[in-house]
């Protein structure tokens, strides 16, 4: 049905389509809200309630691993701030502990569900020695933010810096 009745009113629902698929057409070629609503003819507001009603979310997906890490608390703390939308941190005790306490199939499975969770986002920031940073980057596809906590391997836990995390997350975050 093309056409609806609401009381008096007769409503063309291919003419609503229409107007929103222009309204989005607009916005995505980089027109402001307000530049759209004075060259289409409709209020600002709508736009703005029209991009509402459709947002799923704002800005990119992140997730952030990091291992062996000292300052897990507050690395946690600035991650949760920033809104990262999954982290996975360690210090070297729950690393050897993770890794003993499963066969080497098990092992494999963990690591490969891993990789598959951390491809499904947009941006992954990884702390970690050199070696795991430059693995996380061939595994998944230059999605990474390497923040470098020392030479492999590493072998007690080490402060993240959080000035530096902070940055690049006020970065991504906008």
């Amino acid at each position: 049905m093309n056409l609806i009745r609401i009381g008096e009113k007769v409503i063309s629902i291919p003419r609503i389509n229409n107007k929103i698929n222009e309204i989005l057409q607009c916005r995505m070629l980089g027109l402001s809200q307000q530049e759209t609503a004075d060259k289409l003819g409709v209020e600002r507001t709508f736009i703005s309630r029209l991009e509402g009603i459709g947002e799923i979310r704002k800005g990119k997906s992140i997730a952030a691993i990091g291992f062996p890490i000292k300052n897990r608390a507050e690395v946690e703390k600035v991650l949760k701030t920033y809104g990262v939308d999954y982290f996975l941190l360690m210090s070297e005790a729950e690393r050897i502990d993770y890794v003993n306490n499963c066969s080497g199939a098990q092992l494999a499975n963990r690591i490969i569900e891993l990789v598959n969770k951390l491809r499904g986002f947009d941006i992954v920031i990884v702390m970690a020695s050199d070696y795991w940073n430059r693995l996380a980057r061939e595994l998944l596809d230059n999605k990474v933010i390497e923040i470098d906590i020392g030479k492999s391997p590493i072998k007690k836990d080490v402060n993240v810096n959080l000035d530096n995390l902070t940055e690049i997350l006020k970065t991504l975050k906008g």
